[in-house]
């Protein structure tokens, strides 16, 4: 009969134990809690191993090595000289030649793989340099090209706004000379004048656009800046007929230059006003609305019109210098306002459609900058 290995057998009259007896004896002999203070401390090794290691830990780790590596060719040196020049004294040059020359093969081998990692840092460090350098090179090369793409462009459209009224002054005293009793001369001079100030009007923004001054920060109310500016306008809207719609409440201030934030409104509302006479709707408002941010860190301003609005080409041309959709435009208004709000730590945003009307969102930091250079507002 087959024994299982559950049975018990017997010796001398005597049971003797069973797997499962031994098993459970040898885990009571084991000491209580030795399997968590392992579970803990392989717990704690795989914390050391996650973690990781500090600059000054990876320092020292590469350090130590190369340390180890450095005394590891010692032992293999000192037992080579030595040995070479036991053979010299015993044995002879020849011998000692063939075991320097053999033995000198692996030794050669070991120096090289002490310095080896020192040399391959040393070579990706300049390959990267070398690749750095060039990048940037070629970044700067990429801005410089950009740069002088901007500047003709630039050249190019000053060119043009001044040159045509030039041209048609021009035209209209040759014509004055040529017939000095003609009747019309009086409007051909009225005509000369008007573009020799439309000629003055552009240099003068021009000036304004490149100079930069000093801001004057101090601390204002927006919605007193804006009823300022405001009042500037009040005449003009109410002999065209528009409306303006504002909603201020009181309480709203910050830190910037009043002038320049004057300018700024003057600026916004006098485009919209531009806009709403050239294509005269039924109903032609400007709303202004003013607020802050739920941290109370900035302060916006937003002037909305219901005009033509602008179409995608426009919309990204509508911060450039000299890019107007205005019979009397300079094309400056918009770049100042911007370069205005920029030099306060603000931005500003255009929303606009085609049919639809046009938006500027101004937003700008409460605390504002302490002195900060801008340019000159348009007058």
């Amino acid at each position: 009969m087959g024994v299982g290995p559950n049975a018990r057998g017997s010796q001398g009259g005597r049971e003797l134990p069973s797997a499962d007896d031994l098993a459970a004896r040898e885990r009571e002999r084991r000491p209580h809690g030795g399997s968590v203070r392992s579970e803990r401390e392989r717990a704690a090794r795989r914390g050391r191993t996650e973690r990781a290691p500090s600059a000054e830990e990876e320092a020292y780790r590469a350090a130590r090595r190369l340390a180890n590596r450095k005394i590891g060719f010692l032992f293999h040196f000192v037992p080579y000289a030595s040995t070479v020049l036991f053979l010299l004294m015993v044995a002879g040059f020849r011998a000692a030649f063939v075991v320097a020359l053999a033995w000198g093969i692996g030794v050669a081998c070991h120096a090289f793989a002490v310095v080896a990692p020192t040399l391959r840092k040393r070579m990706i460090d300049a390959e990267v340099a070398r690749q750095l350098q060039g990048s940037m090179r070629e970044e700067r090369r990429s801005i410089a090209h950009e740069h002088v793409r901007e500047l003709e462009q630039l050249s190019a459209s000053i060119a043009h706004e001044i040159r045509n009224p030039i041209t048609a002054a021009k035209s209209l005293v040759q014509q004055l000379g040529e017939d000095s009793g003609s009747p019309e001369n009086v409007e051909y001079a009225r005509v000369a004048l008007e573009e020799l100030d439309r000629v003055e009007r552009s240099i003068s923004h021009l000036l304004r656009y490149a100079r930069e001054e000093d801001l004057r920060p101090v601390d204002v109310d927006l919605c007193e800046i804006v009823e300022s500016a405001l009042e500037t306008l009040r005449e003009r809207a109410s002999r065209l007929g528009i409306v303006i719609e504002r909603d201020l409440p009181v309480g709203v201030t910050l830190r910037a230059d009043p002038e320049r934030l004057r300018r700024v409104v003057i600026n916004l509302v006098g485009n919209a006003l531009d806009a709403l006479e050239e294509s005269r709707p039924d109903l032609p408002r400007v709303s202004l609305t003013a607020g802050e941010n739920l941290a109370a860190t900035e302060v916006w301003l937003r002037v909305r019109d219901n005009g033509p609005g602008m179409d995608g080409a426009m919309r990204e041309r509508a911060f450039q210098p000299f890019q107007t959709s205005k019979s009397q435009g300079t094309g400056l208004g918009l770049p100042i306002v911007r370069k205005l709000v920029e030099a306060h730590g603000g931005t500003i945003e255009l929303h606009s459609a085609e049919g639809v009307g046009t938006e500027f969102l101004v937003v700008l930091p409460r605390r504002g900058p302490d002195a900060a250079p801008a340019a000159q507002a348009e007058s």
